[in-house]
């Protein structure tokens, strides 16, 4: 089985792009899950007409309130069927102000882990969209439990996005030590400026070790399926967006060799790469 994880800055479109990678492989024939794995829980609404479904933290509380045992939580409580098939899962949050949302994520992973969720329904590829700028050691947890093997950094070409994914690496770095779990690659998801972000994190991804796996352009089609709660592969399946996605799904299943990254390590010498692209933008 597959197991990849998607991380990046809060807004920067994980959920858009894990849903219509899902969407993708699913069309290739793959029996797909995804786990959102953000307190907000609305990672899967593109697969589930924009309904958000019982997260297993909501169900594994409800039960103990009405003192049954966990082991009583079935997956039909907590696996639910998106378009096309497609298995979706929300790990959910603690109740507000209580407890601490990653290790939510790593309670959620380990039920579906001890109901044998993946074996289960024949999973070919699992799809984790994680929280990924927030500083806990519990949004780690799929890297250090061994769940999320082969780890996607998705940025745009915002500074910042970037600093969020060379942060993440270093978390990678630390743990991929303990296990088979590495970095895959960077994933872009425009905001509008091609060439600079083309030019920064293609650089960025080398001297991580890895290398810029797919663009994904910055179009209205998207930003319009988003709305509609709808994949682009469903909304638009004729178009260019739609193609582009499943060129990504293509890219992803024929790139299996995750690296121990090489983060950079003072941020003047991120902010210095990434001054000199816009630099060399501008004199263009």
């Amino acid at each position: 089985m597959r197991q990849i994880a998607i991380y990046g800055k809060g807004g920067i479109g994980k959920s858009t792009i894990s849903t219509n990678l899902c969407m993708a492989l699913r069309e290739q024939g793959l029996e797909v899950m995804q786990v959102g794995c953000d307190p907000k829980r609305d990672s899967t609404r593109s697969l589930t007409e924009g309904r958000l479904i019982p997260t297993v933290l909501e169900t594994y509380r409800k039960h103990l309130r009405m003192g049954r045992d966990e082991y009583a939580i079935a997956l039909e409580d907590i696996v639910f069927p998106g378009s096309k098939g497609i298995y979706c899962v929300e790990s959910g949050g603690p109740e507000p102000g209580i407890g601490c949302a990653g290790r939510g994520v790593l309670t959620a992973i380990n039920i579906l882990r001890d109901l044998k969720a993946f074996d289960t329904y024949n999973i070919d590829v699992v799809v984790y969209d994680v929280l990924g700028d927030v500083v806990c050691g519990g949004f780690a947890q799929p890297i250090r439990e061994g769940y999320a093997r082969e780890i996607y950094l998705l940025c745009s070409g915002a500074f910042m996005s970037i600093y969020a994914a060379n942060n993440i690496a270093k978390g990678i770095r630390r743990l991929s030590r303990q296990g088979q779990t590495g970095l895959a690659g960077v994933i872009c998801n425009s905001s509008g400026d091609e060439q600079l972000e083309k030019g920064v994190l293609s650089e960025f991804a080398q001297t991580l070790g890895s290398k810029l796996v797919y663009f994904i352009p910055r179009s209205p089609v998207i930003q319009v399926c988003e709305v509609e709660s709808k994949t682009v592969l469903e909304h638009s399946p004729e178009s260019e967006e739609a193609e582009a996605f499943r060129e990504l799904a293509r890219q992803v299943m024929n790139n299996d060799n995750p690296v121990i990254p090489n983060p950079v390590e003072e941020l003047s010498e991120l902010e210095a790469l990434y001054r000199w692209h816009l630099k060399a933008g501008k004199n263009q």
